[in-house]
C-alpha cells in the first residue's frame, strides 16, 4: 500500500482510461473553436511553493513509498522532489520521456500545444530543454510537428528576479514569460520580434489580475494574452469583454501581415502593414492631461487618498495620437473602435504620404483602424 492506503503505481504502465479521458476532451474542446495546451508536468505537484501550501510530495507517485519500482524522486531526502524537474536521476527522466510518448501517440493528430511544467523551479530549465529537444525529435515522426511552450518558473532564473531570458534561449517555439525585472509585461509589454510566439497569460504575471488595458496593450505589441479567468466572479467581467474583443478586432484585420511598429505611432502601441494597414491603441495613460493630473495628485497625499478625481476627469477626455502615414502612398479609410462598448464608427478617409493626427469621436481608451480603400474597412 502507498502512503495514502491505496495500491502503489507501477510507472512502467499506464492507465488507458487517462490517456481515453484526455483525446476526448481535447476533442470536445476542439469542436468548441478552442486550442488546447496540454500540460506534460506541474511545478506545484513536486514541492511546497511556500509555508501557507501543503507539501504535495507525500501524495507522488515518484515518492519511494508509491511505487513498486524502487524510484525515489527525493535523492537528497529534503522531503520534496524538486529532482524530478532536474535530469539528476536518469531513471526519471526515462519514465518521463516514456510518459511523454505516449501523450504524443494520443494527441499529436489533434494538433495542440505541448506545455513543459507549470512554474517549476529555476532549476528546472536544462532538464526543460531537453524534454523540448525529446518532443521535437519524437515528433519529426509523427504527422504534425506541435509546437512546445516553455513557461514562466515560479522563483524567477536568478534571485534577482525574473528576466525570462531562459525562455528566450529555449528551443521552444512559444513563451509564457513573467512579469519580467521591472514588471514590463504588466503595463508596458515589449513587443514580440518574432524569435517566439509570446503567450501573456495572466497566470504567471499576477495569478488572478489584469485589466482591459493590458488586454489591448499586449494585443498591439504582437502578444498572445490570455486570462486565468475565477470564472463565477463578476468584477473580472471587463477583462472578459477586452479579450473577446481583442479577438472580435483581430478577425478583421488582415493580422498575418501585420507586425508591431510602434515607432509609427505617438502612444507606441501599433500593429501594421506600412502603407497598407495600421491598428492604434490610445491607452488611457496616453492623455498627457491625464499624466500631469495623476502626478499632481500622487505629490499631495491628502488627495491620492481620492484618486477616483482622476478617473473621474479622464472619462470626459478625448484622446490623440499622431500616426506616421509616410509609406501610405494613397487614402485610407478610417474606422473608429471603442474598447469599452464594442462599437464602430466610420471616420471618413485620410490622405497617406505623411504624418497625421487624430482624435477619438468619444471618451476614453480607443482603438484606430486605418486600411486602404482596396482593403476590407474594420467595421
Amino acid at each position: 500500500m502507498a502512503l495514502d492506503g491505496k495500491p502503489k503505481f507501477d510507472l512502467t504502465k499506464f492507465d488507458p482510461v487517462y490517456f481515453k479521458r484526455l483525446r476526448s476532451r481535447i476533442e470536445a474542446a476542439n469542436e468548441q473553436g478552442i486550442y488546447v495546451m496540454v500540460m506534460l508536468f506541474h511545478g506545484f505537484s513536486i514541492e511546497r511553493k511556500h509555508s501557507k501550501r501543503e507539501n504535495p510530495w507525500p501524495g507522488h507517485p515518484f515518492n519511494s513509498d508509491n511505487n513498486i519500482n524502487r524510484i525515489n524522486g527525493d535523492a537528497n531526502g529534503n522531503g520534496e522532489g524538486e529532482e524530478l524537474h532536474t535530469l539528476k536521476v536518469s531513471a526519471i527522466t526515462r519514465l518521463q520521456e516514456a510518459y511523454i510518448q505516449k501523450v504524443i501517440d494520443t494527441v499529436n493528430d489533434l494538433g495542440v500545444l505541448y506545455e513543459i511544467a507549470n512554474e517549476s523551479h529555476r532549476e528546472s530549465v536544462e532538464w526543460q530543454y531537453h524534454m523540448i529537444r525529446f518532443i521535437h525529435e519524437y515528433e519529426k515522426k509523427k504527422p504534425i510537428q506541435n509546437p512546445v511552450v516553455m513557461t514562466a518558473m515560479w522563483n524567477g532564473e536568478s534571485d534577482k528576479g525574473i528576466d525570462n531570458a531562459a525562455l528566450f534561449a529555449s528551443p521552444a517555439e512559444a513563451i509564457a514569460p513573467g512579469p519580467g525585472r521591472n514588471g514590463e509585461y504588466l503595463s508596458d509589454p515589449p513587443p514580440a520580434d518574432g524569435r517566439k510566439i509570446v503567450i501573456s497569460d495572466t497566470d504567471h504575471l499576477w495569478g488572478v489580475g489584469g485589466s482591459p488595458d493590458w488586454a489591448w496593450k499586449s494585443f498591439l505589441r504582437g502578444l498572445n494574452p490570455i486570462f486565468m479567468d475565477p470564472i463565477e466572479d463578476p468584477k473580472w467581467d471587463a477583462v472578459r469583454k477586452a479579450l473577446g474583443r481583442t479577438a472580435a478586432v483581430a478577425n478583421r484585420i488582415n493580422l498575418a501581415k501585420m507586425f508591431p511598429k510602434g515607432a509609427l505611432s505617438s502612444t507606441g502601441y501599433c500593429l501594421a502593414d506600412p502603407g497598407t494597414e495600421y491598428l492604434v491603441y490610445l491607452p488611457q495613460d496616453s492623455n498627457g492631461v491625464e499624466a500631469g493630473l495623476n502626478s499632481w495628485i500622487k505629490s499631495l497625499p491628502i488627495l491620492w487618498r481620492f484618486s477616483g478625481v482622476s478617473e473621474r476627469v479622464t472619462k470626459f477626455l478625448k484622446l490623440s495620437v499622431e500616426v506616421d502615414l509616410s509609406q501610405a502612398s494613397g487614402p485610407l479609410d478610417v474606422t473608429w473602435f471603442n474598447p469599452s462598448s464594442g462599437d464602430f464608427n466610420a471616420g471618413g478617409k485620410i490622405a497617406g504620404g505623411r504624418k497625421a493626427t487624430f482624435t477619438a469621436p468619444f471618451a476614453g481608451p480607443a482603438v484606430l483602424h486605418l486600411a486602404s480603400t482596396t482593403h476590407q474597412q474594420l467595421h
